[in-house]
């Protein structure tokens, strides 16, 4: 899975005025391993005036689409994000990933599921690929879509979201949620935030019978969802997010700096990846076990490294480990053994880490 591939890219189109998706072209040979399932993303990397970049982008098809595209929207100082917009043309080609990713539940034909779906900004993206898939492979569910803009020219996918409407009228509840940008309904204007959250679900939701919530967007609105679903009565295990960029802690970064000075202990470390161990000290507190694994050469796979997309997960075999961050791994893969290489940081005097354990 950590394997990149060049693929050429098949289409590119423009979306929105700074936003484009690229579509690929899969050779046979890839067809199995480029198999994707709805919410999943790809990691993609170019190399840019000489450095390498590497960003992870959300799959916005639905699995009957017949095709694999991502959605890249540009970002303030984003250098990958203004290379696609500006420079990426049909014929073009990129590495690539296999897709990735548990942001999504398994389909079944049989079920009458209730679903809701709240996105911001590009947060639409893996959402899309969720509900074009359910709605098409589920024919007795329903799902309900909250979707928060700027305004209805900064809409991602706002054609297709509009002829999903169309197709599945009685299955699809479409909200469009609009900050700058007044609509007849009042309750369609301003932020997701709780108080929206709290209105919506009181007139539109019973959130006590959804089978599955997913939301994807900023870390805030994603954690104000995620409460307000809570409090209204849901299970915390139906409820399923996606963050693309999670909010740093600067006072941990501090902490390991102090503990450094007063305590520069050294570990052990062992890295097994692709069938090799590599075996190296590491001061305590310094770097993450992803960036000295890949400072002694290890080609270690990532991503965000911000603990979001979980493209660097190990498995600890021996050791233990600090993790600072950790928006990916469930509660029973850590308890298990499996952390974010990016965010952890050793403890003890030897540690082994397993980069082959799926």
């Amino acid at each position: 899975m950590s394997q990149f591939h060049r693929l050429t890219i098949k289409d590119v189109r423009h979306e929105t005025r700074d936003a484009v998706s690229i579509a690929f072209e899969i050779p046979q040979s890839l067809q199995q391993q480029f198999h994707f399932t709805q919410g999943q993303h790809l990691v993609l990397r170019a190399h840019l005036a000489g450095e390498e970049v590497r960003r992870s982008y959300s799959i916005c098809s639905g699995v009957n689409d017949g095709e694999l595209r991502v959605a890249v929207k540009r970002v303030a100082g984003g250098r990958f994000s203004a290379y696609a917009n500006e420079q990426l043309k049909p014929g073009q080609s990129l590495e690539v990933m296999a897709p990735a990713g548990r942001f999504h539940v398994p389909l079944d034909p049989a079920r009458r599921g209730q679903y809701l779906a709240v996105a911001a900004g590009s947060g639409i993206t893996p959402i899309l690929s969720i509900i074009k898939s359910t709605l098409e492979n589920e024919p007795l569910s329903q799902v309900t879509l909250v979707y928060g803009n700027r305004s209805s020219a900064s809409t991602l996918f706002r054609e297709q979201l509009a002829n999903l409407k169309n197709r599945y009228l009685q299955r699809l509840n479409l909200v469009l949620v609009f900050s700058r940008e007044q609509q007849d309904i009042d309750l369609y204007n301003g932020r997701i935030d709780a108080t929206k959250c709290q209105q919506l679900f009181a007139r539109w939701l019973a959130v006590d019978q959804l089978d599955a919530a997913f939301i994807c967007g900023p870390q805030a609105m994603s954690e104000t969802v995620r409460d307000s679903l809570r409090a209204s009565g849901m299970a915390a295990e139906r409820i399923h997010c996606e963050l693309f960029l999670a909010a740093g802690d600067n006072r941990k970064r501090e902490a390991r700096e102090t503990a450094r000075a007063l305590d520069p202990q050294l570990s052990q470390v062992t890295l097994i990846r692709d069938g090799r161990a590599l075996a190296f000290e590491l001061p305590r507190n310094s770097l993450s076990l992803l960036d000295a694994g890949n400072a002694q050469g290890a080609d270690l796979p990532y991503s965000c490294k911000a603990g979001v997309c979980s493209t660097c997960k190990c498995k600890v075999i021996e050791g233990e480990v600090e993790m600072d961050s950790n928006h990916a791994l469930e509660d029973y893969e850590v308890a298990a053994g499996y952390i974010l290489s990016c965010q952890s940081f050793p403890l003890s005097e030897r540690l082994v880490l397993d980069f082959d354990q799926p």
